[in-house]
C-alpha cells in the first residue's frame, strides 16, 4: 500500500508518517495485515514532481494539509479549500478512485461560538467539495471533524491550549486563562492515529453530527474518532500543576488506563526542558546504609530503596494494616519475620521464617501486617539493594510502625500474667 500525507510536517502529519513508518519497517506488528509500502510525506518546500507522482500511484490520502493562522482571511479560503481542490483535481486527473481523508474541524459546523468562524467557514467549503468529488467519481472519501487535538508535537502559542499550558508551565513562563470555566472538546493525537490506522483497514466510524456531536451512524456521511475527553481550562492547568510538582512531592497523580489525566501527563512531559528531565531525591543516611522515598501515590502505597551496608540488619519492627513487598536487586541477603506474641498451642513464640535472597534470582517477599520482620545484609563486602513497596505513603503523624526484634521477643509467661 502506498500513501500520501499532505501536511506532513504539521504535529498530527508527523505523529501519523511516524507510526505509518513503524508498521512499514516492522516495528509495529499489532496491525499484521496492514501492508505499507511506500509513504509520500508532502509538505512545504516538497517538489511538486513528488506530489503528481503521489497523486498517480497511492492507494490512501490522508489530506492534513491546512492554514490556521494566516495573515488574512481570504487564506483561510485558499489553504482550506483551495489546496484541497488541487489535490482532489490531480487524482481525478490520473484517475485515482483510492480513498480520500479530509482533515476538517468541529467549526465547520458554525454553530454556537463557531457561528461566524472564518476558519470554519473555509473547512465547510472544503467538506463540500470532498463530498462533490465523492458523487463525480465514485471515490470514497472519510471526512472528520477533529476537535482541539492535544499530544507530543503539538507547536505552542499557536492554536492549542494545551500545548501553551504545558509549555509555559514545564518552564515556569507565564500564561493566561481567561475563563477557568471554559469546557473544552479534547481529542487525543494517539486516539487519532488509532482511528487513522483503523481508516487504512477499512475500518473506520462513520457519524452524522447535531451540532458539534458526532452521532454514531453505521452508514453516516462523516467520520469520527469516538474517544474524546471533555475539560475544563481550569481543570487542566490544575492538573498540569500536579505534574510539574511530582519531582518535589513524589506524589504521582491518579493516571487510569485511557483517563483524561494519563494522556495529559504524557504531553506535558514531552515539554519538559533538559534541566527538568532528571531529578534528585532526599534520601536518610547514616552509618547503617541509607533510606530513599521514590515514588508516592494517592491510593496505591509509595516506593522506596533500602541500601544496607555489609553486615548491617535493618528493619526489626511490626506494622498492625501496614504490609510491603520486598525485591533485592543487588546482593545477598535475609529477610527474617516472626508473628508477633506466641502461639497458644505450643505455649512459645511463632517460629521464624526466613527467606534467602540475591540480586540474582530476584524474588518478591510479602510483609505481613502483624509479623515483625528484618532484613540483614549477609555479604562482607558488597552493599544490600532493595526496592520496596509500602500499601501507603508513610505518616509522620500515624506511623503504625513499633519496634521488636524478629530473633530475641521479649519474655512472655503468659501463665504468670507476664505479657
Amino acid at each position: 500500500m502506498k500513501i500520501l500525507v499532505t501536511g506532513s510536517n504539521g504535529f498530527i502529519g508527523r505523529n501519523l508518517v511516524w507510526n505509518l513508518r513503524e508498521i512499514r519497517d516492522g516495528k509495529n506488528r499489532t496491525r499484521p495485515d496492514l501492508m505499507i509500502t511506500q509513504i509520500y510525506g508532502y509538505d512545504q518546500g516538497v517538489s511538486e514532481e513528488l506530489l503528481e507522482e503521489a497523486c498517480a500511484s497511492v492507494d490512501f490520502v490522508f489530506h492534513l494539509a491546512g492554514v490556521n493562522r494566516p495573515q488574512n482571511e481570504a487564506e483561510f479560503m485558499q489553504g482550506n479549500c483551495g489546496f484541497a481542490e488541487e489535490i482532489l483535481d490531480r487524482l481525478r486527473a490520473h484517475g485515482n478512485r483510492c480513498p480520500v481523508m479530509l482533515a476538517s474541524s468541529v467549526q465547520a459546523s458554525l454553530t454556537g461560538r463557531f457561528a461566524d468562524s472564518p476558519y470554519g467557514k473555509s473547512k465547510l467549503a472544503g467538506e463540500e467539495l470532498f463530498f462533490r468529488y465523492a458523487g463525480e467519481t465514485g471515490a470514497p472519501v472519510l471526512v472528520y471533524r477533529f476537535p482541539n487535538v492535544f499530544g507530543k508535537w503539538c507547536r505552542p502559542n499557536y492554536n492549542s491550549a494545551v500545548a501553551t499550558f504545558c509549555h509555559a508551565i514545564a518552564n515556569d513562563l507565564p500564561y493566561q486563562v481567561n475563563d477557568p470555566a471554559t469546557e473544552l472538546e479534547l481529542l487525543y493525537i494517539d486516539d487519532l492515529i488509532g482511528e487513522m490506522l483503523d481508516a487504512l483497514e477499512g475500518r473506520e466510524h462513520h457519524c452524522g453530527y447535531i451540532g458539534t456531536d458526532p452521532v454514531p451512524e453505521e452508514r453516516g456521511r462523516y467520520c469520527y474518532v469516538p474517544t474524546t475527553h471533555r475539560a475544563t481550562l481550569g481543570e487542566i492547568v490544575d492538573l498540569l500543576h500536579e505534574f510539574y510538582r511530582m519531582p518535589e512531592t513524589l506524589v504521582l497523580p491518579e493516571i487510569p488506563a485511557g483517563s483524561f489525566a494519563k494522556k495529559l501527563y504524557s504531553t506535558y512531559l514531552s515539554y519538559l526542558p533538559q534541566e527538568k528531565i532528571s531529578y534528585g531525591f532526599r534520601s536518610r543516611i547514616d552509618n547503617r546504609g541509607s533510606f530513599t522515598e521514590l515514588i508516592r501515590t494517592m491510593k496505591n502505597g509509595q516506593i522506596s530503596v533500602n541500601v544496607a551496608k555489609p553486615g548491617i540488619t535493618r528493619g526489626e519492627h511490626w506494622h498492625n494494616s501496614k504490609w510491603e513487598i520486598f525485591i533485592v536487586v543487588s546482593g545477598h541477603g535475609m529477610i527474617r519475620q516472626r508473628r508477633i506474641g506466641i502461639d497458644p498451642g505450643t505455649k512459645e513464640e511463632w517460629p521464624v521464617l526466613e527467606f534467602e535472597v540475591t540480586g540474582e534470582q530476584m524474588r518478591a517477599v510479602q510483609m505481613l501486617p502483624g509479623y515483625a520482620h528484618s532484613i540483614e545484609n549477609l555479604s562482607a563486602t558488597e552493599d544490600l539493594v532493595t526496592i520496596m513497596w509500602a500499601n501507603e505513603p508513610f505518616d509522620e503523624e500515624q506511623p503504625d510502625t513499633y519496634y521488636e526484634s524478629v530473633r530475641s521477643a521479649r519474655p512472655v509467661n503468659p501463665e504468670k500474667g507476664n505479657i
